[in-house]
């Protein structure tokens, strides 16, 4: 596994933003979850990252660009994975 700079709990809450940003994107596919839902969830985990104590550091090792990258590197290898 390659080491990030990251807390696992930041890069989770990133992934899982992640997701739920593709989700909203399609939300028509079957047995998606409700557009409203969605959106909270989006509000929540975007407050989770966003006020991560990771970022109160004075120089964080590594910035936002980078956090997404690493999420959206994470759920593209598990979904290879499982297809």
């Amino acid at each position: 596994m390659r080491h990030h700079p990251f807390p696992d709990d930041l890069v989770s809450a990133q992934e899982a933003w992640t997701q739920a940003y593709e989700e909203l994107a399609h939300p028509h596919t079957p047995g998606a979850t409700g557009v409203t839902v969605l959106r909270r969830r989006l509000i929540r985990l975007s407050t989770e990252v966003y006020f991560h104590p990771y970022w109160t550091r004075p120089r964080p090792a590594a910035g936002r660009p980078e956090l997404a990258a690493q999420a959206r590197a994470g759920h593209r290898a598990r979904e290879e994975a499982t297809a």
